[in-house]
């Protein structure tokens, strides 16, 4: 089912790499090359009137990676992507320097329950690296609503999404994401740590797991350590110490009485979002969500 590969090797960040390549007599513009819980492709419209340019910036930092959304969109020169989820990093490490070794195990995959369930027993430890991204794609493409969820051992324990054809490998859009990625700064850090490096005129794009909107609203098992309330007074914190130091900072968040509070004195504005993740489908639909900015 997988095939064998070497580890990701050391990087730097000194070249540029375009939005778009050439495929044959197509061009493929980059984008996710995964689903996302709370990603930011749908909002990109939304956002794109308040996100500076790569030229107004010098480094560009997300200690939330996710699906990436945002970095794709700018396609910056310099940028350092993080998040505390080492599956998610090593997929974006191997689609980064093994995209044609991925794209071929991802190529094998089967489309059923059973198989399902037998790829995600595995144990992402005894995989190589190449392996683990096959396994973490063939996953988040075949599982419930491209959810991600860990228990508290840090096991994927999302159910099987029976979906009828779902596009497993995109080699494509694979492609086009390496070209985005190369020499892109690649790390398994919290939001302090990544941040540490950041100076002035950088900027630097915060999308956490959000504040829940009820009691019963609450998602944040992203990886097996939760978000909590301190967190967020603990990122609002650090938010007003770049500030200080000159960088161009970008909150994602909800839209809460504890998050206006937080961020007290910055540029808020609302963005409207379709929520399409509830056991209920009638509470699915279009809720606000708030931007925050320095600049």
């Amino acid at each position: 089912m997988f095939l064998s590969s070497a580890n990701s090797s050391s990087i730097d960040f000194d070249q540029n790499s375009p939005q778009r390549i050439s495929l044959g007599k197509r061009f493929v513009t980059a984008r996710p090359f995964i689903k996302w819980a709370g990603g930011k492709r749908r909002l990109l419209e939304q956002y794109a009137p308040f996100l500076p340019t790569p030229t107004q910036f010098n480094h560009y930092f997300e200690p939330f990676l996710g699906g990436g959304a945002v970095f794709f969109h700018l396609h910056p020169i310099r940028a350092v992507l993080a998040d505390l989820n080492a599956d998610l990093i090593n997929c974006y490490r191997v689609v980064r320097d093994y995209p044609e070794q991925l794209i071929e195990v991802l190529s094998k995959h089967k489309t059923s329950e059973q198989y399902f369930y037998r790829v995600r027993e595995l144990t992402p430890d005894n995989l190589t690296a190449i392996e683990r991204a096959s396994r973490f794609i063939y996953l988040n493409k075949t599982c419930y609503n491209g959810l991600y969820r860990v228990n508290k051992q840090g096991q994927f324990n999302v159910p099987y999404g029976r979906y009828k054809k779902p596009l497993i490998c995109d080699a494509e859009v694979i492609r086009v994401a390496s070209e985005s990625l190369k020499n892109i700064q690649l790390s398994v850090s919290s939001f302090e740590k990544t941040v540490e490096q950041a100076r002035a005129r950088d900027f630097i794009y915060l999308d956490p797991p959000y504040v829940p909107l009820s009691q019963t609203a609450s998602f944040t098992s992203y990886t097996s350590v939760n978000f909590t309330e301190h967190d967020q007074a603990k990122l609002a914190q650090i938010v007003r110490q770049l500030d200080q130091r000159g960088c161009l900072v970008m909150v994602s968040n909800s839209d809460t009485k504890l998050v206006r509070m937080l961020y007290q004195g910055f540029n808020i504005l609302t963005v409207h979002c379709a929520r399409s993740i509830n056991s209920n489908p009638f509470a699915r639909g279009t809720v606000t969500e708030l931007l925050i900015r320095n600049y």
